[in-house]
């Protein structure tokens, strides 16, 4: 099963990483390129007990990939997870814009296909 994860932070980077683990294929997507830069060369940008070991060994059995391009991350993907930051908005309600954002382009694809 091929699964798309978008948002490389801590949550979508550990939560993609545990997929592949289970043996999923998953491709972690982030529109910060340093940061995809930084896992295509096996550094992880987070601290998390045992995450470098497990990109690299899901890395190197094809498994897990990264990048930048969202449509590549969508295109074979059964399930695609949103895994973006929500801050704090006003009134300290979560800012989900960019949850929105995310969710309106994977929309645009998918009317696409």
């Amino acid at each position: 099963m091929n699964i798309c994860m978008v948002g490389v932070g801590y949550v979508g980077l550990v939560t993609g990483t545990c997929f592949a683990e289970f043996g999923l294929h998953v491709t972690c997507v982030d529109n910060d390129a340093s940061k995809i830069d930084m896992l295509n060369k096996g550094k992880v940008p987070i601290f998390e007990p045992g995450l470098e070991e497990l990109v690299a060994k899901n890395m190197r059995e094809g498994r897990l990939s990264f990048t930048t391009d969202l449509d590549q991350g969508v295109t074979d993907a059964l399930v695609i997870f949103i895994a973006v930051g929500t801050p704090q908005g006003d009134g300290g309600a979560a800012d989900l814009s960019y949850v929105w954002e995310v969710a309106r382009s994977i929309g645009q694809r998918m009317s696409d296909y």
